[in-house]
């Protein structure tokens, strides 16, 4: 990852560790460094260099033998992040036509590069989206973005009815899949089956007359989130 300064002030390393921390951090649980690691596919010993320069500058606390939070300012800037990715995300693909399985990378390489002036008018293009093309919530200008009530496909009964609502957006395999079946945040489904022990689950989706069963396996199900509508078949 380059460490030049970008549009923010903040170097493009920086910019990415604070949004993978946001995206990783609980109010009750700090980040382990191993988890940062993880996701950003870096070395241990290079998240352990720039927690302790994050730390220096403000942005993060950290928290000896339990892992890193987020301050108020490094939440902020995480947030500023946030909104840049997902808003040029949902421009590349509604403006620009780039599937939802190939924007991820594409976003994450002009967030660093594009102005705040530039970020405002693609969301004011867009009608200032409250989602991201994979279900993410946008958050505002000012750093309010939406707490969304959803759990994972895993969680819903059998005869629930339930809506797809956000889904990762780093696999393009699993984005190429969902995106051939069909399944996109805003579909919405019944549980029809579902076996035990970790095994898969049976929806049925699509419009009377043209409805279709899936059987999806618990791997991808677990990261499926969604919104539970009722828990009767209907």
């Amino acid at each position: 990852m380059s460490s030049h300064a970008t549009s923010t002030g903040i170097s493009r390393s920086a910019e990415d560790y604070l949004k993978a921390i946001f995206e990783l951090e609980t109010p009750e649980t700090p980040v382990q460094t191993s988890a940062i690691a993880g996701v950003l596919d870096v070395a241990p010993p290079s998240v352990t260099g720039m927690v302790k320069r994050l730390s220096e500058s403000g942005l993060l606390n950290h928290l000896p033998y339990r892992g890193v939070q987020l301050t108020p300012k490094g939440r902020r800037a995480a947030l500023r992040m946030l909104r840049r990715h997902r808003v040029v995300e949902a421009y590349l693909t509604t403006k620009l036509g780039y599937d939802w399985d190939s924007v991820h990378e594409e976003a994450e390489r002009l967030e660093h590069a594009v102005s705040d002036e530039l970020v405002e008018r693609m969301a004011m293009a867009l009608g200032y989206p409250g989602f991201d093309p994979h279900g993410a919530p946008i958050p505002t200008r000012d750093g309010e973005m939406e707490e969304l009530d959803l759990v994972p496909l895993t969680d819903l009964p059998v005869a629930a009815a339930g809506e797809f609502r956000r889904v990762g957006d780093r696999d393009s395999a699993v984005l190429r899949f969902l995106g051939a079946l069909g399944l996109r945040p805003g579909v919405r489904f019944t549980v029809i089956g579902r076996q035990p022990f970790r095994g898969p689950v049976t929806l049925r989706y699509g419009e009377p007359g043209h409805e279709r069963d899936q059987v999806i396996g618990h791997e991808l199900a677990s990261a499926l989130w969604c919104a539970m509508l009722s828990q009767e078949v209907g």
